[in-house]
């Protein structure tokens, strides 16, 4: 849910850039919602290793309480006041996401021997739903309630579902009194060309992912697109995310991982670059459909495939989250520097062929890695 809360961040840069921080520009702004995105990726190798560790509820409790303190507090942030914004939506949620993110995600590595895929897609779907929910309810209150209490609204509900979760979820076993976490060998882990090369790929495709995220709808916005129907595109795109999720980790479960994964790595640079083509109303919805169903895909297949080059269940937590860790600095960046592409004078083809370059050529890397491991695994399917 929290991760979810993340993916409106649309609707901020379109309010902060036209309304709430107008005083700074674009790219200044997206700084927010990079650092944000960046975090639970940055933390990854933390949470991660103690994940690994047996700390999966002191970790959960740290992170949930942290994330719903920060939100509460950027209610309270006044018009103009960069910093205030920064420090609680960028620093404050970004940090307490970022211990979240890893083990929440790995925990399903505990409960499942088979169809791990599929299960971390349904998994993910279900954080669509906030998603959907977030971008509507924001965009329909900041303007008739304000928003402080636009989101303080959206705290409580983040609040209480934190809850629950943390209420529901649990581990099945302790490393701690097993010892199997001493057999992890962090080291290891970049003397493996299949993993790292993975990496690489992570890297560069974290550059251009979010573009759409960030800045979709002040697109729309500014090519005179129905505002509501602008409103309305980030909830379309992680909407149809869900299906994504679901689809394409079905599919590695069956096909294997890397097999589909490419294909929806080069699909949804395809989207991405198709947003220069976006004049109508018809054309945004296509498109946030189209780049919703296959970034969903994306990224659940990522994290199914990073499980994948584990060598055992002990050193998920830790692969996955060294991998995301060393991705978070493409993501840092990405947004600032698709902004400062972007300028004052709203320069769009600009930012969308980087943004769209990047993500095409991460698929390269990625069949890399399935060349090496089907060459290490005797099998097409991988």
């Amino acid at each position: 849910m929290c991760r979810r809360y993340l993916y409106s961040f649309g609707v901020f840069q379109d309010y902060y850039t036209r309304i709430f921080l107008s005083n700074s520009s674009p790219s200044r702004i997206s700084w927010i919602g990079s650092l944000q995105l960046t975090m639970p990726y940055f933390l990854g190798a933390v949470s991660g290793k103690l994940f690994d560790a047996g700390y999966f509820h002191t970790v959960e409790i740290l992170g949930s309480t942290l994330f719903t303190f920060s939100l509460f507090m950027l209610s309270l942030a006044k018009p103009e006041k960069y910093y205030q914004v920064f420090l609680s939506q960028g620093i404050g949620m970004g940090l307490g996401l970022g211990f979240l993110f890893v083990p929440t995600l790995s925990i399903l590595v505990h409960h499942f021997k088979h169809r791990k895929a599929l299960a971390t897609g349904i998994a993910l779907s279900g954080s669509s739903t906030g998603a959907l929910v977030f971008p509507i309810m924001l965009n329909h209150l900041i303007p008739t309630i304000g928003f402080g209490s636009a989101v303080r609204a959206s705290a409580y509900i983040v609040l209480g579902l934190l809850v629950i979760g943390n209420l529901l979820v649990r581990s099945t076993y302790d490393t701690i009194r097993t010892g199997n976490n001493d057999q992890v060998s962090i080291k290891g882990f970049f003397a493996d060309p299949p993993y790292m090369c993975a990496v690489f790929g992570g890297f560069l495709a974290s550059i251009g992912l979010y573009f759409p995220v960030i800045y979709l709808q002040l697109y729309a916005i500014q090519h005179n697109i129905d505002p509501v129907l602008a409103f309305y595109s980030l909830a379309i795109v992680n909407g149809v995310g869900a299906i994504g999720r679901v689809a394409g980790n079905y599919f590695a479960d069956n096909y294997g991982g890397y097999n589909v994964f490419i294909p929806v790595t080069l699909a949804t640079s395809a989207t991405i670059f198709a947003i220069i083509g976006i004049q109508t109303s018809g054309a945004l919805i296509v498109i946030s459909v189209l780049y919703g169903l296959f970034s969903g895909a994306w990224l659940s297949l990522a994290m199914a495939t990073l499980a994948s080059l584990s060598r055992s269940p002990q050193e998920v937590g830790a692969r996955t989250g060294i991998a995301l860790a060393l991705s978070s600095f493409g993501i840092l960046g990405s947004s600032p520097i698709q902004g400062a592409l972007l300028s004052s004078h709203f320069t769009w083809n600009k930012p969308i062929i980087f943004a769209g370059t990047l993500m095409g050529a991460s698929a390269f890397t990625f069949i890399v890695t399935r060349t090496m491991l089907v060459k290490e695994r005797g099998t097409q399917k991988v």
